[in-house]
């Protein structure tokens, strides 16, 4: 129960009549008896405002919003009431979001409604919980307001920006500048998997002539072939406390995420099946499928994944990985690389290896690299390059004990990794790796 501004206005012309009522002792009867009224009315309204009004709440929010943008939300209010309504109506939102056109005060007519329309921001992935909405209601006399909850209790799924990561997709293919994480497209006649047949064309190399159909149409025939499809693309996603670091407003997780879901789109495009297992803190397994209902699963199935202050078992997750891929995949491990647990990092990728195609993702601290690189002005200056750069040359060591080659290791800044992927993924698929 909330005393409104009528309340104390009331109370306050009470306590003026009060001074003449003091000084004329024949005014104290009327205004002791327009105390009690004002009491009577007071405890009235209280009891009225306390009953449960007969109103209706109904949310409208879309069942999947995209991260780190503006979403409308609309709040209806029904009056089912036989007399009408001053209230104020919040909605129960989801604490961590943005919120802009809340709180809203209106008037309900019996019968009538109010549709009511605010925005929310979410800047974390993961379920968005709305509970019931708050609303307000003051008595017949306006003197009380007591605070009701009516309404839905709602879910929303908050996946990632799947229109960044089609962007990222296209601009990869587009054939763009290196340092934009862009892809090399592939050439007619490149790849592993017979295509067709077709006439010689000047500067097709001549392994590709086939001579049986050269003698038998008497003119020189090519073999044209395309890049292998109906292979697995399998993540092996690190969700232990290395992926925890910042580089601005977004974590190494999320770069790695959006990168793998990059990824997905441009291996689902080109016929392959996605899979994906989480290891660290959130374990999942996602069994590779081809095409949109990949993708579609890989959103799902990943879009709430948070990284935790566990540290990672590369073992274990090679073991459980092995006994789940029935066929030669390509593996992508994504990580962190830290000197103190190499051995069981290079073992892992030593298991894995005896089976499948694998690739070890490393995302660089940015922080480190411009501590290194800062000039140094002074003793505390010194002292963080001399630290960083012993970090750093510990790093480089623990990563070269991989005893992985070039093509088979990635350590990039976060918002390279996804281009970097990207491109290696299609060298494989030109060579015919898998």
């Amino acid at each position: 129960m909330k005393p409104t501004r009528r309340m104390f206005l009331a109370l306050a012309g009470l306590t003026a009549l009060g001074v003449p009522a003091s000084l004329w002792p024949q005014l104290q009867a009327p205004w002791q008896m327009l105390g009690g009224a004002l009491l009577l009315a007071a405890g009235a309204d209280a009891l009225l405002a306390r009953r449960r009004p007969a109103l209706r709440a109904e949310r409208s929010v879309g069942g999947v919003l995209p991260v780190g943008a503006w979403h409308e939300v609309r709040l209806t209010v029904h009056n089912e009431g036989p007399r009408a309504l001053q209230l104020d109506v919040f909605d129960d939102y989801p604490p961590a979001w943005e919120l802009e056109g809340m709180p809203h005060a209106t008037r309900l007519a019996p019968g009538a409604f109010a549709s009511i329309a605010y925005r929310v921001r979410p800047h974390e992935r993961g379920d968005g919980a709305f509970g019931m909405p708050w609303l307000r209601v003051a008595g017949p006399l306006g003197l009380w307001q007591a605070t009701h909850r009516a309404g839905p209790e709602q879910v929303a799924k908050v996946f990632p920006d799947v229109a960044r990561l089609l962007g990222q997709a296209l601009r990869a293919t587009d054939r763009q500048a290196p340092t934009s994480g862009s892809l090399v497209k592939r050439q007619r006649g490149e790849g592993t998997d017979f295509r067709q047949l077709r006439e010689y064309r000047r500067g097709d190399s001549l392994r590709s002539i086939d001579w049986k159909a050269t003698a038998r149409h008497r003119k020189p025939i090519s073999r044209e072939y395309q890049v292998e499809r109906d292979q697995q693309v399998v993540f092996l996603l690190d969700t232990g406390r290395r992926m925890l670091a910042r580089d601005g407003d977004i974590s190494h997780f999320d770069h790695a995420l959006y990168a793998v879901l990059t990824l997905s789109f441009v291996a689902g495009k080109q016929g392959d099946a996605v899979g994906l297992m989480s290891f660290g803190v959130d374990n999942r397994w996602l069994p590779p499928a081809k095409g949109r209902v990949g993708l579609d699963r890989m959103l799902a199935g990943v879009y709430d994944v948070q990284p935790g202050e566990s540290a990672p078992d590369y073992l274990r997750a090679a073991n459980d990985l092995l006994n789940r891929l029935g066929r030669r995949a390509f593996v992508v491990l994504v990580t962190n690389v830290r000197d103190e647990d190499d051995d069981a990092l290079r073992q892992a990728v030593d298991l894995l290896s005896s089976r499948h195609l694998v690739l070890c993702a490393s995302l660089r601290e940015r922080a480190l690299d411009a501590a290194s690189s800062a000039p140094v002005q002074g003793f505390d200056d010194a002292l963080r390059l001399a630290a960083s750069e012993h970090y750093l040359a510990q790093r480089q060591e623990a990563i070269r004990r991989l005893g992985l080659r070039s093509g088979h290791l990635v350590d990039v800044a976060p918002e390279q990794l996804a281009g970097a992927l990207l491109n290696r993924y299609l060298e494989i698929k030109e060579s015919g790796a898998l």
